[in-house]
């Protein structure tokens, strides 16, 4: 199993990680992690813990878990954006079929403000992107 490990592990936090250098080789045959870095995603920041100075491997490592974060990011939004068109076809669904007039009068508002809201947003960045490519 030790053999297996990666030589990084990554405690993920909501702005980036923190990076741990994993060890195996040692007399106790136990797994340690040795902090080595703090990184920042959205900053781009790669700050070496206590007094370290990170090795070429280290930080290619990390630029490259970074690299890979993003991707995930980006792609998760996207999913959530996604769902959330699903969401609001059932909800229609729900208000159009199911709905009592009391559960209507609970979200109603709520969902009009927020659509308008989202529309406003949409119809603008559309209009801004129209006119910067024509």
């Amino acid at each position: 199993m030790a053999g297996d490990l990666p030589d990084y592990y990554f405690r993920v936090r909501e702005n980036g990680a923190f990076v741990f250098r994993v060890d195996t080789e040692n007399r106790q045959r136990r797994i340690d992690m040795d902090q080595i870095a703090v990184v920042n995603i959205r900053k781009g920041e790669i700050k070496p813990h206590g007094e370290r100075d990170l090795t070429p491997e280290d930080i290619a490592a990390i630029e490259g878990w970074m690299a890979e974060r993003l991707a995930i990011l980006e792609h998760r939004d996207i999913d959530d954006i996604l769902r959330a068109v699903d969401y609001l076809n059932t909800t229609a669904h729900w208000a159009q079929t199911r709905a009592s007039d009391a559960q209507l009068d609970q979200v109603t508002d709520a969902l009009l403000l927020a659509m308008h809201d989202l529309r406003t947003v949409l119809v603008r960045k559309k209009a801004d992107r129209l006119l910067k490519d024509g």
